[in-house]
């Protein structure tokens, strides 16, 4: 299963709106004999990817184990488990069901009499698919903050130098992360503060007040969906979030990354899935330097928002930490 996982994810930034799906099969004996997994959006998925590479019927009487759930019905391809079962496979491993209501692959394989076995590595298989899941159970899109910031939290000084706080390492990085999503988002004072690139398929951008120049390099490249108080619903000074996040996924974008300041980290917080924090081994020491979530005042430290620490990963000398909010 673990190979499953790793198989999936070859398919990231690809298969959306689809989930990522990895595929091993054994002969009857327990010998790897095939792998697959889904690549692209309307290509096989992983299951069929694998099967159809076998072509002497050395699968049958064995063994397919996959990350997730057979389909049972027709969409871009036909039923993975109509083949499972002509393939003569008796066995089938999964990870975790599919929360797509219109999935019933587990029955069907039983009733051919096939043996399932379930809930193998499920967490991981579950948090793979996050986005797939949340798009499929709440029917809005994934929302994940990206920030790097120094030691004391802190993404730019008063006047606003922020390049670089992180390293190469962490950049190159930061780069594989925003290929898992549809979409990265980002605001007009981000883009006048450092004129990114943030090269991306698709780039949301906030203007309230169009005071970004098309000749900014994010105008550069890639499919650009512009928000301003024209076309957007403003309260307290600012757009509407949650407008936009609907109507982005009524346009089929399923997963944002937001590349931002701390005003829009902080008020799309409410609404994020998953953060993704680097931090450099460095501090400014003043209190007057820009912050990576800087948009409210408390004075209970009770009030603090909670999040659950995930993993902590070195990209020499910086640090990442993955987090998800505990709601």
């Amino acid at each position: 299963m673990a190979k499953c996982i790793k198989l999936a994810r070859t398919g990231e930034g690809y298969v959306s709106p689809n989930p990522l799906v990895g595929c091993v099969v054994l002969d009857k004996d327990g010998n790897e004999i095939s792998t697959g997994y889904h690549a692209k959006y309307g290509e096989n998925h992983a299951e069929r990817d694998a099967l159809l590479k076998l072509t002497n019927g050395e699968e049958k009487g064995g063994t397919l184990i996959v990350n997730l759930e057979p389909c049972s019905h027709y969409g871009k391809t036909p039923p993975c488990t109509d083949l499972i079962i002509e393939r003569g496979i008796k066995r089938v491993v999964i990870g975790m069901n599919d929360v797509n209501p219109i999935v019933d692959g587990i029955k069907k394989l039983k009733d051919a009499g096939i043996e399932i076995i379930e809930g193998v590595l499920e967490k991981e298989c579950q948090q793979l698919n996050e986005i797939f899941i949340k798009n499929m159970t709440e029917h809005k899109p994934f929302i994940a903050i990206k920030t790097a910031s120094t030691l004391d939290g802190k993404i730019a000084t008063q006047s606003g130098s922020s390049k670089w706080i992180t390293s190469k390492n962490a950049r190159a990085e930061v780069k594989k992360i925003r290929n898992r999503y549809d979409a990265i988002m980002t605001t007009s004072a981000t883009i006048i503060a450092d004129n990114p690139t943030m090269e991306h398929r698709k780039k949301i951008i906030l203007d309230r007040e169009l005071k970004t120049n098309p000749a900014c390099k994010i105008y550069q490249s890639g499919e650009i969906l512009l928000f301003t108080k024209e076309n957007t619903p403003v309260r307290d000074n600012k757009l509407d979030l949650e407008f936009i996040f609907n109507k982005v996924y009524e346009q089929g974008i399923r997963s944002i990354l937001i590349e931002s300041g701390g005003h829009l980290n902080g008020s799309a917080l409410k609404y994020t899935d998953k953060i993704y924090h680097f931090i450099a081994p460095k501090i400014t020491g003043d209190n007057n330097s820009r912050s990576c979530f800087d948009y409210r005042h408390i004075d209970n430290i009770n009030d603090s928002l909670n999040f659950k620490i995930d993993s902590t990963k070195c990209f020499d000398p910086d640090i990442l930490l993955t987090y998800y909010p505990i709601r």
